[in-house]
């Protein structure tokens, strides 16, 4: 007769434990992630930088190559002796003979060795010239710009006046005795020369010139027109005292002016006339 037999699963599993030996217990860690060192490239700037410092030596090298070719090709122009002079301006009083005898003594000089300086300072020492520029022309060529004094009066006996009140003293001044005669003081060139002018846009609309005219030693003035009348000017307000004149002539005295001897505008609001025949007659608050 067979038996049955019924095994609780259960019952032998926990036996099984129960019976197992005690092995102790084992962990496993997993394995650490291997790091790989990464490979960085430099900035845009610092490559930029190393690029530079390898290259400025180079670079300077090449430079001083560079210039020592160009130092020994220029080195027989430099030393050529200037071969041509050019004198320009409109020149109507400098002797271009005096010019050349102030250039001779630099012909022998090459474009590089000149003194410009020098050679521009013995041009403005002639008498007739105003202004002097001096040009390198490429390889040896001299270009010299001259500006001439134009004589607008003559200051005294010895000298002349340009329109700036600046005298210059060239040869034979007596050529220009047709020129207004200034007179004054030394240091008021400028001043005497400003008052003729303003003087002379004056009188020409109503046809008069300025013949001579004085800044005598008191700051009076005195001056004399082409038709040979003298005015007294006194010391201030010559202007005004002139316009004063021109107006009694243009109502009065335009159609006698050859009459006039002298006329004298020292007063405050009029002025008295001297005549050439004996009678004086005074005109304005004088009359």
């Amino acid at each position: 007769m067979l038996g049955l037999l019924i095994r609780d699963q259960r019952a032998g599993k926990a036996a099984g434990r129960r019976n197992a030996p005690n092995r102790g217990a084992v962990r496993v860690t997993p394995a650490a992630p291997r790091k790989w060192s990464r490979l960085t490239l430099p900035s845009l700037s610092e490559a930029r930088r190393r690029m530079q410092h390898l290259l400025w030596p180079l670079l300077l090298v090449m430079l001083g190559m560079g210039l020592y070719e160009l130092a020994n090709r220029l080195q027989p122009l430099a030393q050529r002796p200037i071969s041509l002079i050019s004198v320009e301006g409109d020149l109507q009083y400098i002797d271009r003979d005096s010019v050349h005898q102030r250039i001779e003594p630099y012909l022998n000089d090459s474009l590089l060795t000149i003194d410009l300086e020098a050679l521009r300072a013995d041009l403005i020492a002639m008498p007739w010239v105003a202004g002097a520029a001096v040009t390198r022309v490429w390889p040896d060529q001299l270009v010299i710009t001259l500006d001439e004094h134009l004589p607008v009066a003559r200051w005294g006996d010895s000298a002349l006046l340009n329109n700036a009140g600046f005298a210059f003293a060239p040869d034979q001044v007596n050529r220009f005795e047709g020129l207004p005669l200034l007179n004054g003081p030394e240091r008021a060139k400028r001043r005497v020369m400003q008052t003729y002018q303003q003087f002379n846009r004056l009188l020409r609309p109503y046809g008069h010139g300025v013949a001579q005219l004085e800044l005598r030693d008191r700051g009076s003035w005195f001056l004399t027109t082409r038709d040979g009348i003298e005015m007294l000017l006194g010391q201030g307000d010559v202007v005004e005292k002139m316009q004063r004149f021109l107006t009694i002539d243009k109502l009065m005295l335009s159609e006698r002016r050859e009459l006039i001897a002298r006329v004298d505008l020292r007063y405050s609001n009029g002025m008295a006339v001297a005549w050439r025949e004996p009678a004086t007659i005074q005109s304005g608050s004088n009359e």
